[in-house]
């Protein structure tokens, strides 16, 4: 890496703030309790579309100037200023800009410098003290305060050398320690296991706010091997500045909000959970869980603490994720071959993971089935699934009516629906039955459901009553005044 010293604000939480304020899309709350509160507004405010960005200060207990932002990421303007694209896109739109940014990135490798706005504050040795910020209890049961939920962890392997950078949620246990839970299969949690084969503490930097571009990367799937920080390079086009955290050695944003740094080792574990998931169900309950010991704790003057609890869909987290992950998946689906794709959507009410849509422009016997396995399996498809739609290339795959048209009339439903059996799922997954959680069965099964038109007789299927697409397309933009 090359060494400088920091100058600038780039990726930067607060100038992201800015501009979003100057959209008039934040509202600012004093005095809101961090145990009943801040969770309650988080829910309406991310299950109300187009909900604005809320930060909120003077939490009683906790120092003033010591903040909670909530909903940052919960409209695609938001998101959009996220990415430097214009606003006023719509969801396709702004999924086809990070798939142009996908189909040309080039990682941008991040540069390391000395010092930055995260090392205002700095604490070590006996004046460590994580409750010091307002963690939030975020749903009425879950099991303590939650301070990681917009937030990820820096992770090494110990074989190869490569940074991921992954979201997993973050409980506080006391001062000193955090429980912290990450599925089977993920990046992070592959390394911590590495490090246990080998009778070897696990080196943790947890970053608890900084730029939402970098949290997006985070919490979708970035391919493995490829560090998080030069993935979000490569698509803003710019570096972004790291310090080599002084106890653990792991690149840390130099313009986060809160870092801590610390040790899991697999000899000491707590209980952790039970706690309100994105599939909208306490569906992992409580179990012990490795333990960070925390020797670091870094912070901006006034640090804001970026909370993105998930809830039930759809919320701000399946809004964020569905136009990236549509686009990735978009990309997978061309790397493995599949011509011809017209659009994809990972659906909001599903998670942006166990609904997936994909039209395509047919061209032989067979290309709906290819469609459907693919999207199933590959790596962005893969995890947590349950439905994968496949529909013509006259429907809008975001649009859930006209998918679910389609469903029930272009495919029988005994014909029409596959199954694949035994697929990667989760711990989260409400549906896994008792005996098979209690064996460490985390599997599922997958419905594949073709509704398009038979390819071997769609000339004589019956024709729609509905302009084309393009068509429809056109008369919104010129007769959208009369819906106001």
């Amino acid at each position: 890496m090359d060494e400088a010293k920091s100058a600038s604000g780039m990726f930067d939480l607060r100038t992201w703030l800015e501009r979003v304020d100057q959209l008039g899309a934040l509202r600012r709350v004093d005095g809101a309790s961090a145990e009943a509160d801040i969770g309650e507004a988080s829910d309406l405010l991310q299950h109300t579309e187009d909900a604005p960005a809320v930060l909120f200060d003077n939490v009683p207990g906790y120092r003033s100037g010591f903040r909670v932002l909530v909903n940052a990421l919960g409209s695609i303007d938001r998101m959009s200023v996220a990415l430097g694209a214009p606003t006023g896109l719509t969801k396709l739109e702004l999924s086809t800009v990070w798939r142009d940014r996908i189909l040309k990135l080039e990682p941008v490798k991040s540069v390391e410098v000395t010092d930055g706005p995260v090392m205002e504050n700095v604490q070590r040795g006996d004046d460590i003290d994580v409750t010091i910020f307002p963690a939030p209890l975020w749903h009425p049961g879950d099991g303590g305060r939650y301070l990681g939920t917009g937030s990820y962890d820096v992770t090494r392997d110990p074989d190869d050398g490569w940074v991921n950078v992954g979201t997993y949620r973050v409980m506080v246990h006391d001062a000193r320690r955090l429980g912290y839970y990450i599925s089977p299969g993920k990046h992070g949690r592959l390394h911590r296991q590495k490090y246990f084969d080998r009778g070897e503490p696990c080196p943790v930097a947890m970053v608890f706010g900084s730029h939402p571009a970098i949290f997006l990367a985070a919490s979708n799937e970035v391919p493995y091997g490829v560090t998080e920080y030069d993935w979000v390079g490569g698509v803003l086009g710019e570096r972004l500045e790291v310090i080599r955290g002084p106890v653990t050695g792991l690149p840390i944003p130099a313009g986060a909000e809160i870092v801590v740094e610390g040790y899991a080792t697999d000899t000491e574990r707590l209980p952790e959970g039970p706690f309100g998931e994105w599939t909208g169900y306490y569906a992992s309950g409580e179990r012990p869980e490795p333990v960070l010991h925390v020797e670091a704790v870094y912070y901006r003057n006034d640090p804001i603490i970026l909370g993105c609890p998930p809830g039930r869909p759809p919320d701000e987290l399946s809004r964020y994720r569905a136009p990236l992950r549509s686009a990735l998946l978009h990309e997978e689906l061309l790397k493995a071959g599949v011509p011809d794709i017209a659009g994809v959507w990972q659906h909001e009410a599903g998670g942006s993971r166990m609904l997936i849509v994909v039209a395509l422009t047919q061209r032989y016997p067979g290309h709906a089935s290819q469609v459907l396995h693919v999207a199933a399996s590959c790596h962005t498809g893969g995890y947590a699934g349950k439905y994968v739609i496949v529909v013509d290339d006259d429907i809008d795959p975001s649009n859930l009516e006209e998918v679910m048209w389609a469903v029930c009339t272009r495919s029988e439903p005994a014909e029409s629906i596959d199954f694949v059996r035994r697929a990667w799922s989760t711990p989260l997954d409400p549906r896994i039955t008792p005996a098979r959680r209690a064996a460490g069965d985390f599997t599922n099964s997958r419905a594949l459901i073709d509704a398009t038109r038979p390819f071997e007789w769609r000339d004589s299927f019956p024709p729609v009553n509905v302009p084309p697409l393009a068509a429809r397309q056109s008369a919104l933009a010129r007769w959208s005044y009369l819906l106001h």
